[in-house]
């Protein structure tokens, strides 16, 4: 009877399975021992799905833009994976394959990781013992994928920082500053689908991994091939430290800190707000946030219950209108003005705020992030905080597929612009770069310095961050932390509103007062889905093709730029050089312009179309101005209907060729 590598084998040579497919599977098979491999893999060789055999193992998991990501849950889920099923009857084992988010990849990558680490160490002449934080949030397997991480790195002699409960995603970025450790690990797929999970890789200034860290353990992961143990473990295991309650009681002090107006906030007891975290983690500080804030708030209560399935939700992904459905129905059986959502790992929140006529409507990310940057900057200034005499060492981050209407408000107040390429690593790595101009001491002390000195340092020797945010629903008010924080975000949008109030205003309102200011700015992101390994195909086939091929012309327009990131060499607003990566953007000659990615997290290709129009005509009758302004969105919301509609035929004739 033929061995089951040779069925593999065979199954490649006749076109059953890609080649890639099957020299994975016998990657896996060679690997530590485990029955459960070679069980599930016979029993899809012998029911004959190649197709569910090539998604598993066409690729191997690589970092994108936040690290590892892909299914825990397959689409068809073997016998033995099912065992005894778990909570929401969740299978008892994660799914099997070397593109899949299981026990055997976690225990390679994380390997891996403290491996680089002792190597890192190594090359700065630093005596220390490895140390690790590790946190998740409520998705399947994720506490045990958690405490496997932990109990790997034991064995590789590295502490540990584990938490003792689901946590939002940021809380791991300021468990790496606050305890100092050399790296981080989050357990989470973000918003994603419940089948999937994920393996985020912080580094030691508490930002995400960028190069050379990247590369580096990648380079460590795959020099554990065949077998996945490093030969560090040693009679010296790391120690674990559970950490909790004086770790949020930190990071919430700090939460407190972004209120710029306390007054405005506390004044505004009219204001009510409807919360909900989406079966996540953001009740645990958004909750305390809000009591301690003095905001008068709701939650769902069917969503605050803990759930990996996101049962009451297709997509638990804020950016979503569905996803947040619930809480707008709470919101008008309350006559709330205010709704709020975060994503499942708490760092992506959503918004929507009742306009001038009383009607719930929702905020775009690049909306809610204009809003707060333009707020944050202009009461920075309204308080003396930022003035002629510093503004230039003031700066807004986002990134290039973010609106420039936040440049636009950057500019007009005299401070810095900076555009990173997509994921909010980049963001972090500008703040890290930031902290390292300071003159020692203030570097050395700046984790434990207050917020209102370590602005002033920033201010007198490097660059004060005043917001950064990307278009994909993340913000970031402070440096305390190197991600995007929707438990922050919460807060600050809260003080918006209230602000807002004051005034005798909505967010809605002060947007229009931005449009009238600075221009009208509209952006649109549209998604086209690839799954699986033919997906992948796909998607490289399309990036691809605008290398060789980039439109001449689009939508009847001329295109008068193409910016290729991963052909060429392009240097930022500071002069450092952006790293090369898969994206495009093309300004079109009639002002619209266009940026192809594909997702480093999702098997999709995205694309952002952008429009704008000038400021109004200068009416001083406001009345007038608005409708001058909703003539304008209508022009340019039908321009961008006109680009895609280019955009989509351009697909098809892409992957056509």
């Amino acid at each position: 009877m033929p061995s089951l590598q040779d069925s593999v084998q065979r199954a490649a040579e006749n076109g059953l399975l890609l080649p890639a497919s099957a020299a994975n599977i016998s990657f896996l098979l060679q690997g530590e021992p485990d029955p459960l491999n070679e069980t599930v893999v016979a029993e899809l060789v012998e029911k004959q799905l190649w197709e569910e055999l090539d998604d598993r193992f066409f690729k191997r998991l690589s970092f994108g833009t936040g690290g590892l990501r892909g299914r825990s849950i397959g689409r068809y889920v073997a016998e033995a994976e099912r065992g005894e099923p778990g909570p929401g009857d969740r299978p008892q084992f994660p799914c099997i394959g070397t593109n899949a988010v299981n026990t055997y990849n976690l225990r390679r990558v994380t390997r891996g990781l403290v491996g680089y680490i002792r190597l890192w160490l190594a090359e700065t002449g630093s005596s220390d013992k490895p140390r690790l934080a590790i946190s998740h949030d409520t998705r399947h397997f994720s506490r045990e994928f958690a405490e496997l991480t932990g109990r790997t790195a034991m064995e590789e002699g590295c502490d540990v920082y584990l938490v003792d409960g689901p946590r939002a995603t940021p809380q791991l970025s300021f468990a790496v500053r606050h305890y100092r450790t050399h790296a981080g690990v989050m357990i989470t797929a973000s918003h994603n689908p419940p089948h999937d999970n994920g393996y985020k890789v912080y580094f030691e200034d508490g930002a995400l991994i960028v190069e050379p860290h990247a590369t580096g353990i990648i380079d460590c992961i795959n020099r554990l091939e065949p077998a996945i143990s490093t030969g560090a473990a040693t009679d010296s295991p790391g120690a674990l430290t559970l950490i909790g309650a004086e770790f949020d009681a930190t990071y919430l002090e700090l939460l407190q800190t972004l209120v710029l107006q306390p007054a405005v906030l506390r004044n505004a007891a009219a204001l009510k707000v409807v919360y909900t975290n989406l079966h996540g983690t953001g009740a645990h500080m958004v909750r305390p946030v809000l009591e301690r804030s003095g905001v008068r708030f709701l939650t769902v209560p069917e969503q605050d219950i803990p759930d990996g399935r996101f049962p009451t939700v297709t997509s638990p992904n804020p950016e979503n209108e569905d996803a947040l459905a619930m809480a707008i129905d709470l919101a008008e059986r309350e006559q709330a003005d205010i709704v709020l959502g975060t994503d499942p790992d708490g760092d992506r929140m959503g918004a929507g705020a009742r306009d001038s006529s009383g009607r719930l409507r929702l905020l775009t990310g690049n909306q809610v992030g204009s809003l707060l940057a333009w707020y944050r900057t202009s009461t920075l200034f309204d308080q003396g905080v930022l003035h002629q005499g510093n503004r230039q060492r003031a700066v807004i981050v986002k990134t290039f597929v973010t609106t420039d209407l936040q440049a636009e408000i950057a500019r007009a107040h005299g401070i810095g612009v900076v555009n990173t390429l997509t994921g909010f690593k980049y963001i972090g790595a500008k703040l890290t770069k930031y902290e390292r101009q300071l003159p020692d001491p203030a570097r050395s002390a700046y984790r434990d310095l207050d917020q209102v000195e370590s602005r002033r340092l920033r201010l007198e020797h490097s660059r004060f961050f005043v917001f950064g945010g990307e278009e994909s629903y993340g913000y970031l008010g402070a440096d305390f932390i190197r991600d995007k924080d929707g438990n922050g975000a919460v807060l600050m949008f809260c003080e918006l509103a209230a602000y807002a109030r004051s005034l005798g205003k909505t967010a809605h309102d002060l947007l229009d007062d931005l449009y009238l200011r600075y221009g009208y700015f509209e952006e649109r992101q549209k998604s086209v889905t690839f799954d699986g390994a033919e997906g992948a195909a796909q998607i490289r086939r399309i990036a691809d093709s605008f290398t060789g091929s980039p439109p001449a012309a689009l939508d009847g327009v001329p295109v008068s730029a193409v910016c290729n990131f991963a052909a060429h060499d392009y240097t930022d607003e500071e002069g450092d050089p952006v790293p090369r990566e898969s994206m495009i953007l093309v300004d079109l000659a009639d002002g619209r312009r266009f940026a192809v990615r594909p997702s480093g997290t999702e098997p999709k290709i995205k694309y952002y179309l952008f429009g704008r129009s000038q400021p109004g005509d200068g009416s001083s009758d406001r009345s007038a101005a608005l409708s001058t302004l909703a003539a304008t969105r209508e022009r340019v919301a039908r321009s961008l209907d006109s680009l895609w509609s280019a955009l989509e035929a351009d697909i098809e004739q892409r992957l056509a060729s």
